[in-house]
This record gives structure tokens, C-alpha cells and sequence, in this order.
């Protein structure tokens, strides 16, 4: 199925279940396969993306791929080898690094998970450029969206970019990853639930854009993926299988719908305050495993609100002089340019009252409809051995509280966070967990 429906999608054949025009994405070739070594060179010539290549990886992934890259295209193209020492950011200052160092390439080849990843994908929109892709890792749901999460001036954004000309995944690396990063892709494929009912709350009770397709492509593979995840880490390729396709196909979700909307609300806002507003002293974690805390904080947030028989909001208490103070000068007012479009005055939450008065029995019927219990959640990371708690990334409690209650902060998306902080909800909600 999953052959068929990469086909479709690249011929610019795939139905639109919205009903729009046939579903294309601008890609050439998505190949997962038990093992890639010695097809590299073929597999980037198939591309057509020119004769010399930046070759982009960081230490790590030199040593897990990139040098099994290097010498298979090497050998039949020129190659600008660019290895980021350290662990490498996703910020301004090394995508400049990177464009100088690759200025006389004619595409990026990227060799790396998330942050090499964004760095291609971005580098290239900025250059003209295109770029491929050999992951390391199935530690994300990034690899086939256009949009790169970058940091600028401290705030996490996701800036528009452009997607790979072509996607390809050796199981066999994926499957000897580190197990961190293995459970990061669960995390971060966990939390598609409580995206889809944050974005379909939005829609349904502010009128704002939504779209079924990007759910329709990974619905062949969440059910088996969440039923044999604890074989992630058992080697077991046909489960790295699955969890590769739906990575492959949320980062299409996200392209198709011209933002991260389907894969990224109200679980990546907490993780972006963490990355954003870092207390000193803690630990360092993955974005998944961030996410496998953030979607079980909000999975039980929403099956709390659902559970309510009415809802009453008023005005959005949060000031200018509020986001400033929590945020500082500068990253406060970047936060509230974001946060100000959806904060609601008095005739705003007059008429999401209105709404809710009139709809909220049908509104949680559709939203119950696309959720997963948080408790099944639960029981699927715990299997796989993922971190479910704040504490169990080292997040103390009172810095984890702020990070829930601010969030919803730092970007004009609209999700059960906002809904809870203007009905007086969000406050004194548990999120230990």
C-alpha cells in the first residue's frame, strides 16, 4: 500500500479526500529499503540535481552513513564534504556556515536526522537549491514537509522551505540507531491524536482551515505501529517499517497542507517554550522524547475539557505587559505579535460563547471522534520504555507548569491550551502526570 500510494502522490495521482484537485508533492523518489549500501550514487543520479554535491553531515552521522555516502557518490560525482562539528543547531548562524561552505554545490545532500535535515531543507529555499536525503535516524516526522523548524533570535520558528527531491531510508541504520532517538520517532508520531483535535477545534469553533488528507495518509499504519512499537527496539524491521512510512507520510501531511498544522499544536508549543525558555541545569532531551511527555499532557487536558457537559470562556486575560514580563523585552514582543491575533476581548468571547452554547455537544462529538485515550497513549510509550513523565526528563514542576501555561504564548495557533486558558481551566490542572 504504501508504494502505491508514494506513487500516486508523486504522479500528482493521489485523490484529495477534501475534494479538492489529485494530491501531488514536489518530490522524485521516497525508497525505504532493508539496506541502501552501494546504491547511493545511483539512487542521488536518478535525481538529475546536477554534478557536484554538499555532502552535509555532522560528526556523528559521518561515522553511522556519511562516510558510505561519501565514497559511494564520490565515485561518480563531485563532492564539497561538509561535516558540522559538535551538535549542530538549527539557527541563522550555521545556515550561513553552511551556504558559504557550499556555494559551488548544486544541490545538498543531506546525511542526518532533524537538525541536519532543516538545515538542507532551509539552506536550499535560500539558495535555489535542492536537496536528498539519507536519514540516520527515525527520530522525527520532518524528512518529506517543506517547513524547517529554525531558531531565530531564541524563538523556535517554522519557516517555509522546500521539501527533499528525494527520500532514502536504510532500515538497517534506522534499526541500529540510538535507542533515544528510535523512541523519539514514537514520540513524535504519538502525538498525531491530540494534534488533529487541536486543529479541529480550531476549525470548529473558530472557522480556521482543516484538512482530512494529511490523516488519511497515515491512517493505514497508526493501529499496527502502535500495537508492535515495543519491536522498535528489537530490531525488527517490518515495525522500523512502519514507523519510517509514518514519518514519511506526516511530513507529506504537512506539506499538502502548507504548514505543520496536522503534526505540530498544543504538544509542540510546550516543547518549543522548553527549547525556548531552557532552565539552566537540565538535562538534555530529544524533540520526540519531549513530545511523548507533551502529547500525554495534552491528551488528558482534552479528554478533561471533552468531558464537560458545558463550557463557559470570557475574555483572554494575558496582556502585552504579561508576555513581555514572562518572556523579556524582545522575545516578548515577538510572542505577543503571534499571540495577540487569537487573544479573545469581550465581543470575540461573546461569540465563542455563543458557538459553545449552541454546538459543544456536536463540537465533542467530532473531536472524541479523532482522539486516542490517553491512557492507551500511555501504555504504548511505556512499552517502548519512553519517557511519560516531566520528571522523567528531568523537568522540575514548577518549570514544567509554566511551560503548559505559557505556551500557547508563542504562536497564533489556536488549541484546547487557549480553551482551557480562557475558560479558567489551565491553571489548576495536574500535569505531573
Amino acid at each position: 500500500m504504501f508504494e502505491q500510494t508514494i506513487a500516486q502522490l508523486l504522479e500528482g495521482r493521489y485523490p484529495d479526500p477534501d475534494g479538492g484537485p489529485n494530491l501531488d508533492v514536489d518530490c522524485k523518489a521516497v525508497i525505504i529499503n532493508d539496506s541502501l549500501a552501494g546504491t547511493e550514487a545511483e539512487l542521488i543520479g536518478s535525481l538529475g540535481l546536477g554534478n557536484t554535491f554538499a555532502l552535509v553531515m555532522d560528526e556523528n552521522t559521518r561515522v553511522v552513513l556519511g562516510s558510505r555516502v561519501q565514497q559511494s557518490i564520490a565515485s561518480s560525482f563531485k563532492t564539497l564534504l561538509v561535516v558540522l562539528s559538535g551538535r549542530p543547531h538549527a539557527d541563522l548562524e550555521t545556515i550561513e556556515k553552511l551556504r558559504q561552505l557550499s556555494r559551488e554545490a548544486d544541490a545538498f545532500v543531506a546525511v542526518g536526522s532533524g537538525t541536519i535535515n532543516d538545515l538542507c531543507k532551509y539552506a536550499s529555499a535560500l539558495d535555489g537549491k535542492s536537496y536528498a536525503v539519507f536519514p540516520t535516524a527515525p527520530s522525527m516526522n520532518g524528512y518529506t514537509s517543506a517547513n524547517a523548524a529554525i531558531t531565530i533570535g531564541g524563538h523556535k520558528k517554522s519557516l517555509a522551505a522546500v521539501m527533499p527531491r528525494g527520500v532514502f531510508i536504510d532500515l538497517g541504520v534506522l534499526s541500529t540507531s540510538p535507542k533515544r532517538m528510535i523512541r523519539s520517532g514514537l514520540g513524535d508520531s504519538i502525538c498525531r491524536s491530540t494534534a488533529q483535535a487541536d486543529w479541529l477545534l480550531s476549525h470548529l469553533l473558530l472557522g480556521t482551515s482543516y484538512r482530512t488528507a494529511p490523516f488519511q495518509l497515515l491512517a493505514p499504519y497508526e493501529d499496527n505501529l502502535l500495537r508492535h512499537a515495543a519491536g522498535l527496539l528489537q530490531g525488527d524491521l517490518a515495525t522500523m517499517r512502519l514507523l519510517a512510512c509514518t514519518l514519511v507520510m506526516s511530513g507529506f501531511g504537512m506539506t499538502i497542507c502548507g504548514g505543520s498544522y496536522p503534526a505540530s499544536q498544543g504538544e509542540h508549543l510546550i516543547s518549543h517554550y522548553v527549547e525556548m525558555m531552557p532552565m539552566e541545569g537540565l538535562p538534555e532531551s530529544f524533540h520526540g522524547e519531549q513530545i511523548a511527555v507533551t502529547t500525554l499532557t495534552m491528551a488528558a487536558l482534552q479528554e478533561r475539557i471533552l468531558a464537560m457537559d458545558n463550557l463557559r470562556v470570557g475574555p483572554t486575560t494575558v496582556t502585552e505587559d504579561d508576555v513581555k514580563s514572562h518572556f523579556g523585552t524582545s522575545l516578548g514582543e515577538a510572542c505577543w505579535q503571534e499571540f495577540k491575533a487569537k487573544s479573545m476581548d469581550v465581543h470575540t468571547a461573546g461569540d465563542l460563547q455563543s458557538i459553545l452554547d449552541a454546538r459543544w455537544a456536536e463540537v465533542r462529538r467530532q473531536l472524541n471522534s479523532v482522539c486516542r485515550p490517553s491512557a492507551e497513549l500511555r501504555i504504548v510509550l511505556e512499552q517502548a520504555g519512553c519517557p511519560l513523565r516531566p520528571s522523567d526528563l528531568g523537568w522540575p514542576e514548577p518549570f514544567y507548569r509554566d511551560a503548559v501555561v505559557h505556551s500557547r504564548e508563542i504562536r497564533n495557533r489556536y488549541t484546547f491550551l487557549d480553551l482551557a486558558g480562557d475558560a479558567g481551566l489551565l491553571k489548576s490542572i495536574d500535569f505531573t502526570g
